[in-house]
């Protein structure tokens, strides 16, 4: 894994609005308690797909109950929002943003638990999922940092990141 970070305050990025891909409507929101059986699906084929990229695993999480989920869910906002990437009203993508709890540490975030599903992917939704999360974070009062990790290899994902303006840091 390498070390990844975007200063809030000098950055630019894109707002992402819902578009239109061929016949497909895309959209990028928050997570609901109403999402918690798709969340669930999309995160356990994440952890199935790409063990590598996580920090939790599939044994981890595969017995969670929904409810628990759903709870989870509930909690999440204002500061660690779940986004979900929609594609004809169909779950593909997610991405979290998870602020520091510690009063010390309240000026950073991290961006994790990202992924989009094969089938998904080369239609930008990896950026709205990312734009999105980075426009919410630009929202939370004291917020200036944000960070992420990679995993080695993924070179996508680090393009990706790169773009919107991450930087490696050791």
């Amino acid at each position: 894994m390498q070390q990844l970070a975007c200063h809030l305050e000098t950055d630019k990025i894109p707002t992402h609005q819902d578009t239109v891909q061929g016949q497909h409507m895309s959209q990028v929101r928050i997570l609901g308690t109403e999402d918690a059986a798709a969340y669930q699906a999309v995160r356990l084929r994440g952890l199935r797909e790409h063990p590598e990229a996580f920090g939790s695993s599939l044994e981890e999480e595969a017995d969670t109950p929904l409810e628990k989920t759903a709870q989870s869910l509930a909690k999440s906002l204002p500061n660690n929002p779940l986004f979900g990437a929609f594609v004809d009203e169909e779950l593909v993508g997610l991405i979290g943003l998870f602020r520091a709890s510690h009063l010390k540490m309240r000026h950073r975030a991290t961006i994790g638990a990202m992924y989009v599903a094969p089938e998904a992917r080369q239609q930008k939704l990896g950026r709205a999922l990312l734009d999105t999360a980075l426009e919410y974070a630009r929202s939370l009062e004291g917020l200036e940092d944000v960070v992420l990790a990679v995993t080695v290899g993924n070179d996508a994902a680090r393009a990706l990141y790169a773009s919107a303006g991450f930087q490696s840091y050791s």
